[in-house]
C-alpha cells in the first residue's frame, strides 16, 4: 500500500495531433514543480500523471496544485488489483476522512462508493467492485449509512494497471502548461494589478518574463525587493522568472523638466512600453502583458490606452482588461500576492504623478510632448544599465 497523487489535465485531451506536445510539456513542468523533494517521482500513464514518493511532506501537495495544466488531483493508496487490498485501502482513507471531520460529524457518517474499471480484464465490473466494498465498509465501521445521493464522503476506485483508491479530489491551477504558448514581457510594478496579469497570461501556457521600472532614490531599494518577492511566487506557478530592473530616474526627470505635466503619466507609460519591447525582442518574446483595466485609472481610458499602444509595434495583452478592482483583489489574495502587493513601498508609478493627469490624449499632441525629450538616447542608456535577475520560488 504506496500513497502517491493522482494528477488530471484537461484542455490537452483536445490537442488532437498535438498533444504528446503538450502532454510532455505538462510532464516537464510537474517534474521540475517537484525539484525540492527528495525522492518524488513523476509517471505517466494512461492518461494520468501520478506522483510517487511523495512520502508525508504536504507541501507536495501545494505544488501540485500551482502546476498550470493540471484541473485537479487526488491523494491516493496505490494498490494490487485484488478486491482484498482494495477494501484494505478504502478502510484507511475512510477512516482518516471520519477522523479529520470529527468535530462536525454527526451520529451518522454517509458515504457512497464509486468504481472505474479501465482494466477490463479484472473480474468484477465497476457496480460490483462497489458493492463489494461497500459492503467491507459497512461491516468494519461504525455509524456507517450508505447515501448514494449526498453523502459525507464517496470512496472512489480506479482499476488501471494498478487499483487506486481516493476520497478527495482537490482542484488544479487549470489552463495550459507553461511554455506551450511563447513567451510575453510582463510589466511587473510593484501594485496588486500586473502580478496577477502575469498569474493570468501564465495560465494560458505563456512563459512570462519581467520588467520593472526602479527610480532610485525616490523608490527605496525595499520597493525593488518587494518586487523580486512578488516574482517568487509567481515563479511557483511560472517556473523561473527572468526579471530586469530599468533604471527609470534620469526618464522621468526629463520628462518632469520638459514636457506638459498634464502628460507625464502617458509619457512614463509610452517610455515603458518601448523599453520593454527592446527587452521583449532580445528575449524573444511575442507580446508584452500589462495590469491595466478599462477605466480604473487615468492612463486606462480608451483613448490612454491607444496612445499608449502606439509607442509600440508588437501586441499588447491585458488580461485584466474587463475586471473591476474588487475581483481582482480577491484572484491576488487566491493566488498569494494581495499581501506583498499592499506593502507601503512606494513604485516609480507613484512619483512625479500629475495633480490633473490628461484623460482623454489626443496621439497628435502626446507624440509632440514626446519630441521634447531625446527619447531614443534616454532608452538607450536605460536598456543598457538593466540589471537582470533570475528568480525561482
Amino acid at each position: 500500500m504506496e500513497r502517491v497523487a493522482l494528477l488530471r489535465y484537461g484542455e490537452i485531451h483536445l490537442k488532437g495531433l498535438n498533444r504528446p506536445y503538450f502532454e510532455r510539456a505538462l510532464y516537464n513542468n510537474i517534474v521540475k514543480a517537484l525539484e525540492p523533494y527528495e525522492g518524488v517521482t513523476v509517471r505517466k500513464a494512461e492518461g494520468r500523471y501520478y506522483v510517487e514518493n511523495i512520502g508525508d511532506d504536504p507541501r507536495v501537495f501545494d505544488s501540485i496544485a500551482k502546476v498550470f495544466g493540471i484541473i485537479s488531483f487526488s491523494p491516493a493508496l496505490k494498490v494490487e488489483k485484488d478486491v482484498v487490498a482494495i477494501q484494505k485501502a478504502a478502510e484507511v482513507l475512510l477512516r482518516e476522512a471520519m477522523e479529520a471531520q470529527a468535530a462536525s460529524q454527526k451520529e451518522t457518517f454517509t458515504f457512497k462508493v464509486e468504481s472505474r474499471r479501465s482494466d477490463k480484464s479484472f473480474y468484477l465490473n465497476s457496480m460490483e467492485l462497489s458493492r463489494k466494498v461497500g459492503g467491507y465498509l459497512l461491516r468494519r465501521i461504525p455509524n456507517l449509512k450508505v447515501d448514494v445521493h449526498n453523502p459525507m464522503m464517496t470512496v472512489n476506485v480506479e482499476v488501471r494497471e494498478w487499483a487506486y483508491v481516493y476520497c478527495q479530489i482537490i482542484p488544479g491551477a487549470g489552463g495550459m502548461p507553461v511554455g506551450t504558448n511563447g513567451k510575453a514581457v510582463l510589466l511587473l510594478s510593484g501594485g496588486i494589478d500586473s502580478p496577477v496579469a502575469g498569474w493570468m497570461i501564465a495560465k494560458r501556457g505563456v512563459e512570462v518574463t519581467a520588467v520593472h521600472y526602479h527610480s532610485f532614490p525616490y523608490t527605496s531599494e525595499r520597493s525593488k525587493e518587494k518586487v523580486i518577492d512578488l516574482c517568487r511566487i509567481l515563479s511557483q506557478y511560472c517556473g523561473e522568472i527572468k526579471l530586469h530592473v530599468v533604471p527609470f530616474t534620469k526618464i522621468q526627470q526629463e520628462l518632469y523638466q520638459k514636457c506638459p505635466h498634464n502628460m507625464l503619466t502617458i509619457l512614463m507609460r509610452r517610455f515603458m512600453m518601448r523599453i520593454a519591447e527592446v527587452v521583449a525582442h532580445k528575449e524573444d518574446a511575442k507580446a508584452l502583458v500589462t495590469g491595466e483595466s478599462l477605466g480604473q485609472v487615468a492612463s486606462q481610458t480608451i483613448e490612454s490606452l491607444c496612445a499608449t499602444n502606439d509607442a509600440v509595434s508588437m501586441p499588447v495583452f491585458r488580461p485584466l482588461i474587463g475586471m473591476d478592482k474588487i475581483e481582482i483583489m480577491d484572484l491576488a489574495r487566491r493566488i498569494g500576492t494581495y499581501e506583498t502587493s499592499i506593502l507601503p513601498y512606494e513604485d516609480c508609478c507613484t512619483i512625479f504623478v500629475p495633480k490633473h493627469p490628461v484623460t482623454r490624449p489626443k496621439l497628435e499632441k502626446v507624440r509632440e510632448a514626446e519630441k521634447l525629450v531625446e527619447g531614443e538616447k534616454l532608452i538607450e542608456e536605460a536598456v543598457a544599465n538593466i540589471e537582470v535577475l533570475n528568480i525561482k520560488g
